[in-house]
């Protein structure tokens, strides 16, 4: 897909700071519902789809290690079903994506997209390190049905950090291959791969950047940067993916999108919809109610047992049969399996 993306382009000034207002050519740029609806090929994504809960979800495996298709379809068709869920994101984090083969991507993205139709976006990860990887796999996002794509960093500069202006770089090569809208996706402040405010800033001047998924994780950023990025793009949504600060980020963001949404959409929801409402008493009942879960989910030796655990979750939910995952990641044991059952009843949620 042709695409010109520098019709919308300004250079970006390093000078320009936070307090520094944007330039006054920049009336040109559309707004951001203008933008989702005259990017897509078929299904017009309204803003609204940023003003709910967006999980990232899991990718369901045979007991053998092969993408189970009608697994995939059942949980995305449970997703459906859940209100207050406004698009779902695949091949991320918690769906394991980069244990996908290429092919197995695609076929996740077609599969999912085949199962909402135009009822729910379809958001795409791409998290390729070198820009005409991330770019090719933005490009068979598009050619698969997906509706919009989730770009991840370089994995590269996790360890190594960026250059000045290869992320803005890497977002202009996704926006050419696949002509898609994308979402920013702000990595952990503990990482090298985290954006600076300037970034960030510079990133959101680019057309066809819809959203924002804030992952930072850093309170302080989170307060100070939030109303800079508010009062330059009063109309990009910003989403929470802040799993640990749910409680103190849901009162500001436009939505959320969270991997923890994989396993408890309905429990996402219900705070998100509380805290809009300004409840507090109520969004931390809720919160509480969530938080042995969260210790269970998250509070572990790794990070990155998470997915295996949501899986097991599922499974006592009665949404999956088994919790098979990919190598690298590793199966959890029984005795997990029953702090997840008794985690998810202190939340209200029974098994199945």
């Amino acid at each position: 897909m042709e695409n010109d993306t520098n019709a919308y382009v300004q250079p970006y000034d390093k000078r320009r700071s936070a307090v520094h207002p944007p330039p006054a050519d920049r009336a040109h740029r559309p707004s951001v519902s203008t933008r989702i609806l005259t990017a897509q090929r078929g299904f017009f994504m309204a803003a609204s789809t940023f003003r709910g809960v967006l999980p990232a979800t899991i990718t369901p495996f045979t007991t053998d290690g092969d993408l189970d298709r009608d697994a995939l379809v059942s949980y995305t068709q449970w997703m459906e079903s859940i209100p207050g869920v406004t698009g779902l994101v695949v091949n991320g984090h918690a769906g394991e994506g980069t244990s996908l083969t290429r092919e197995e991507r695609i076929e996740v993205i077609r599969l999912t997209k085949e199962t909402v139709g135009d009822r729910l976006a379809v958001i795409a990860g791409v998290g390729g390190d070198g820009s005409r990887v991330v770019a090719g796999e933005a490009a068979d996002a598009a050619e698969a049905g997906a509706d919009a794509v989730l770009v991840f960093p370089a994995g590269s500069w996790l360890r190594f950090g960026y250059q000045e202006g290869a992320p803005r770089e890497r977002y202009e090569a996704v926006r050419a291959a696949s002509g898609l809208p994308m979402i920013l996706f702000n990595f952990p402040d503990a990482t090298h791969a985290t954006y600076d405010l300037d970034t960030i800033l510079s990133i959101l001047e680019l057309d066809g950047v819809v959203a924002i998924k804030d992952g930072a994780r850093s309170m302080i950023r989170w307060d100070t940067e939030l109303p800079v990025i508010r009062q330059r793009f009063p109309d990009v949504p910003v989403l929470t993916c802040q799993d640990e600060f749910l409680l103190h980020t849901m009162w500001e963001a436009d939505g959320a999108l969270v991997g923890y949404g994989a396993l408890v959409p309905d429990l996402m929801v219900d705070l998100l919809e509380k805290a809009r409402r300004k409840d507090y008493a109520a969004a931390k009942e809720a919160y509480d109610r969530m938080a042995p879960l969260t210790k269970v989910v998250y509070h572990r030796r790794s990070h990155i047992e998470s997915t295996p655990v949501m899986k097991l979750g599922l499974v006592h939910r009665g949404v999956l049969r088994h919790a098979t995952v990919r190598p690298p990641l590793m199966p959890m044991d029984d005795l997990v399996a029953q702090e997840v059952a008794a985690a998810l009843k202190a939340a209200g949620i029974e098994a199945a």
